[in-house]
């Protein structure tokens, strides 16, 4: 698997377009932290601070969902100065798999208005 090399100690490793692989993207989403965050993202349509989630789980919890979010490649991180920027890889993922993301937000936004989430 092809990741994209790290420059320094604060860069992270994302996967390249190609090395996207479907199970790891259904695996990414198929937990429910993970899933609101990348709904989170894809309302917002722009990066998000991992501080602007607020996710009801600690904060070394709240890293290893966006670590898994990161290496199946859904989302893209980057450092700004000390924040940590998390962006959407909305357009490798519809390139990669057309319709799957736009289904899944609209599957979820479906059943968190059925359970009142």
């Amino acid at each position: 698997m092809n990741t994209a090399p790290a420059t320094s100690s604060r860069d992270l490793p994302h996967p390249a377009s190609e090395d996207i692989r479907l199970e790891a993207v259904l695996h990414a989403l198929s937990d429910p932290m993970r899933l609101q965050i990348v709904r989170e993202l894809a309302a917002d349509d722009d990066e998000l601070t991992c501080s602007q989630f607020a996710l009801p789980v600690t904060k070394s919890t709240s890293t290893h969902h966006f670590r898994v979010l990161r290496e199946a490649g859904v989302i893209r991180q980057c450092y700004r100065g000390t924040a940590k920027m998390n962006g959407l890889r909305r357009d490798d993922l519809d390139d990669l798999f057309p319709g799957l993301l736009d289904a899944l937000l609209a599957a979820a936004g479906r059943q968190a208005a059925r359970l009142g989430d």
